[in-house]
């Protein structure tokens, strides 16, 4: 399948000294749900920024490798023109404009928009269709919203655009298990009815790895295993440390244990 969206060996560096990503690469293909997985710290959201060109404004930069988004090279083009070409960024903390109506926020959205985008009122029509709750509240202020609430409202705006490539930072942040199985089932039906692929960063990577086709895990700055969602499922490894199964039953592990564990961990060799 073409890729959508290619990440080649890149490097990443805040405040010219700082290297956060070392040597990663990646690849979307056009209408899958890729999963990007680790541990906080791990660069998983810089990767993203590294994407969305949001990494200037924390004064970061790329400085080795390249990434693509429909073969063309993305460094240096402004996020508003990534957007306007089908690539937009649903960043961690949901970032919604709280003093706005669901509307407002909803008509925000479309200031970077050309004029090659469906009509508005198609695209408000989409929003509400996937989330009835949001037209509901639709005169209610973003401030006064649930996490969960939030979290659809920030989705939202990502469909206003109609994008060909969304790339979510922690949609499950804050929420309690019930919204976390609902936002996710929503995902994957944009991505099922729309076909539009999902880059998705997350730290729970049972839900994850459920609607996924790929995944990607990382640690350090760098991907250090990869492979089908369902075989990663699989791996005694990824089950022990990422999925919390495996292991004797009803053992608990040690520190010392982990820390053997990570000495041997094939992946950190």
């Amino acid at each position: 399948m073409e890729a959508l969206l290619e990440i080649d060996n890149i490097e990443v560096v805040y405040n010219k000294s700082v290297q956060v990503l070392r040597g990663l690469s990646l690849r979307v293909p056009e209408g899958a749900i890729v999963a990007l997985l680790g541990s906080n710290g791990a660069g998983k959201s810089t990767t993203l920024k590294s994407v969305s060109g949001l990494l200037t404004l924390e004064d970061g930069e790329v400085t080795a490798g390249e990434v693509r988004f429909r073969g063309k090279d993305v460094k240096g083009v402004p996020p508003e023109r990534l957007v306007r070409d089908g690539l937009f960024h649903v960043m961690e903390g949901r970032r919604v404009f709280e003093d706005l109506t669901v509307e407002e926020n909803l008509i925000a959205a479309t200031y970077a928009l050309s004029g090659s985008k469906p009509s508005l009122s198609d695209s408000y029509e989409l929003v509400y269709n996937y989330f009835p709750r949001l037209k509901e509240r639709r005169k209610q202020l973003a401030g006064y919203l649930s996490g969960g609430e939030q979290q659809m409202l920030a989705l939202g705006r990502a469909l206003i655009a109609q994008p060909d490539l969304i790339m979510l930072d922690e949609p499950s942040l804050g929420l309690a298990p019930l919204l976390v199985e609902e936002i996710f089932t929503i995902v994957a039906r944009i991505n099922r009815e729309q076909g539009t692929a999902i880059l998705l960063v997350e730290q729970n990577a049972a839900v994850s790895l459920a609607i996924a086709s790929y995944g990607y895990i990382m640690e350090n700055g760098k991907i250090v295993i990869d492979g089908p969602a369902d075989k990663l499922t699989a791996n005694e490894d990824v089950q022990e440390f990422y999925l919390g199964v495996g292991g004797k039953e009803g053992e608990a592990r040690s520190y010392r244990d982990i820390k053997h564990y990570k000495r041997r961990k094939r992946w950190l060799s």
